[in-house]
């Protein structure tokens, strides 16, 4: 991926793409054929019903006109009972039809999480956070409540009206001729409303996107916000973004509202042709007053089915719109993975050339590293440097533009071995969860059958790492809940835990950036030591902020520019009298 080439927005797939992943996810919802052939007959049974009930009436209005009380009660019964089935038949449709689309939703929800967690850690930064969120929220939202209302109503509409002709055909012909001569009509405004829809709910669907970004993003920094005095700035953007959407929100409804106008306008003409219709046929004799009423109640069902038929095309414009951005994540391009070596992984890691730019400018260039089995190296440098970005090259998160990042010869980013490596930063996510669910993220015998030894690996870890005493103090010991809304874990305590996960998972890798920064002087011993833990005996990488860390490594590379200026042990660099002997004195000097 070159650098500053890279599309900042996750795409939106085609019609093409999004009919096949549909079509995809529905062969795999178990009896989804069966639950829609079922849905189908349901609601054309429905329909059937429901149109005997206005021919029941025209009945009735005759028999009344001619005086003939003998089986108006039978034929009121009939009526309840189409009516009662009809509304029957067409709820248990819809609700087959409900219980597939929602598991076809459900599947491509999953499916599209599970592609956002492979892809490269820069394709997902790019368009930020919030656009993932917000596809796998909002849209999936939207389309659920779409699928939902749409889905059930095209199928009942198209064959209400489908049944509802062959009645009129059965009563007067020209009944059906005002129908149709509405059918061009209804036609033009159909066309000119999908003329202008899609693009105006797709711009919707983006500006929804975009707001959860910057809310996310205005959550997630509100420490910084507070420390600049941005409070002012970020609530006008969040407004800005708010507004966005309602703006967008509004051209799309008005774009319906202008439709349905069309539709009123269409209606009172196809009744006012149905009248004059009757009114002509009953005066000639060729109709009697009870089959014109019933022609003019299946009129008026008539424009229920039509009325649902454009109502869905809104619907489903909406849902369509939140479809294509669903889709299109999972046409994005996954990390490849090789294939996990069948032996242990030993930790040899190679850095050939390595370049890699952010947007416009270079981050790292001509990068080479060698770090043997078992070796630990430190980089150090000056903020902006260059280091964090070689760890997640190292660590498989990002790829380079140029050159070459291998662990055991397969490229990190690659890896399809989770024991191969592992990276700690400073920012530790604590899930939501029990204390036996964080560590088992990283046990690799914690869903085995031997409960016992799982819990004891875990404590055994906790003790290695410090964190035995504090935890033992638990009242619900593993089983206590951490993360948010659970026990509060501070910042060494949470570092802890990603220690310990890491001794649990046993890589031969180790990422360390910074991993001690947030724990502050007092936490910062301890986690070292826990560190120290954790690297014996592994490959270890080192993004070192405090030189006393630096000194305790077998080499020290130091940074400078995006580039490594300097290497070597710890006293020959202090012995060169170069940057890091610079940099080594004023560390004492702060240090005295």
């Amino acid at each position: 991926m070159a650098g500053g080439g890279a599309d900042m927005t996750f795409r939106t797939a085609t019609w093409a793409e999004v009919c096949a992943a549909v079509g995809d996810h529905a062969r795999r919802v178990s009896r989804a054929r069966l639950f829609l052939v079922g849905a189908i007959v349901l609601l054309v049974a429905g329909a059937l019903a429901d149109v005997t009930v206005p021919i029941l009436l025209g009945r009735i209005v005759d028999a009344v006109a001619a005086g003939e009380g003998a089986g108006l009660a039978l034929v009121g019964a009939g009526l309840a009972a189409a009516a009662l089935a009809g509304a029957g038949l067409s709820a248990a449709g819809f609700f087959l039809v409900a219980r597939v689309s929602e598991r076809v939703i459900a599947t491509l929800r999953e499916r599209m999480l599970g592609t956002a967690l492979t892809l490269p850690a820069d394709r997902v930064e790019e368009p930020g956070s919030g656009d993932v969120v917000s596809r796998a929220t909002d849209d999936v939202a939207e389309l659920s409540a779409a699928v939902s209302a749409a889905g059930p109503a095209l199928v009942n509409s198209t064959f209400s009206l489908v049944v509802t002709s062959f009645a009129l055909v059965g009563l007067d012909w020209q009944f059906v001729a005002v129908v149709a001569s509405a059918g061009p009509l209804y036609a033009w405004g159909a066309h000119r409303y999908l003329r202008v829809a899609p693009r105006r709910y797709a711009a919707e669907r983006a500006a929804v996107a975009d707001r959860a970004r910057t809310v996310i993003e205005t959550a997630e920094g509100r420490e910084t916000i507070r420390a600049f005095g941005w409070e002012d700035a970020m609530r006008e953007r969040a407004e800005a973004a708010s507004w966005e959407v309602v703006e967008r929100g509004y051209a799309a409804r008005r774009t319906m509202m202008t439709l349905q106008l069309w539709i009123t306008f269409v209606q009172l003409v196809m009744l006012g042709a149905g009248l004059v219709v009757g009114f002509v046929s009953v005066g000639r004799g060729d109709l009697s007053i009870g089959t014109a009423t019933a022609a003019m109640f299946l009129l008026i069902r008539v424009r229920g089915p039509l009325l649902g038929l454009m109502r869905v095309l809104d619907t489903a414009q909406a849902g369509y719109a939140s479809l294509a951005r669903i889709v299109g994540v999972l046409g994005e391009a996954p990390r490849e993975q090789a294939a996990a070596s069948p032996s242990r992984a030993v930790g040899e890691v190679r850095v050939e050339n390595a370049t890699m730019s952010y947007g416009s400018g270079w981050a790292v260039r001509g990068i080479d590293m060698h770090l043997r089995p078992g070796e630990t190296v430190a980089l150090v440098g000056a903020s902006g440097a260059g280091k964090s970005t070689v760890a997640a090259l190292v660590a498989g998160m990002r790829t380079p533009d140029h050159g070459r990042v291998t662990v055991d010869g397969v490229a990190a980013s690659q890896l399809a071995d989770a024991h191969s490596l592992t990276l700690i930063s400073q920012e530790t996510h604590v899930f939501a969860g029990t204390l036996r669910e964080n560590l088992a993220l990283g046990a690799a015998n914690a869903r085995a059958t031997d409960a016992r030894a799982a819990d004891a690996d875990m404590r055994a870890a906790l003790e290695r790492v410090g964190a035995g005493q504090w935890v033992s103090r638990l009242t619900d010991g593993l089983d206590t809940v951490v993360g948010e809304g659970g026990f509060h874990l501070d910042a060494v305590r949470a570092q802890q835990v990603a220690l310990a996960r890491a001794l649990l998972l046993d890589p031969a890798v180790v990422i360390l950036d910074e991993a001690t920064a947030e724990a502050g002087t007092a936490g910062a011993d301890s986690l070292d030591d826990a560190a120290r833990e954790l690297v014996a005996g592994r490959t270890t990488l080192l993004v070192a902020h405090r030189l006393d860390q630096a000194r305790m490594a077998d080499r020290v590379l130091v940074m400078g520019g995006g580039r490594i200026i300097e290497e070597g042990t710890h006293q020959q660099l202090v012995d060169s009298g170069g940057q890091y002997a610079t940099m080594w004195s004023a560390w004492q000097k702060g240090r005295s």
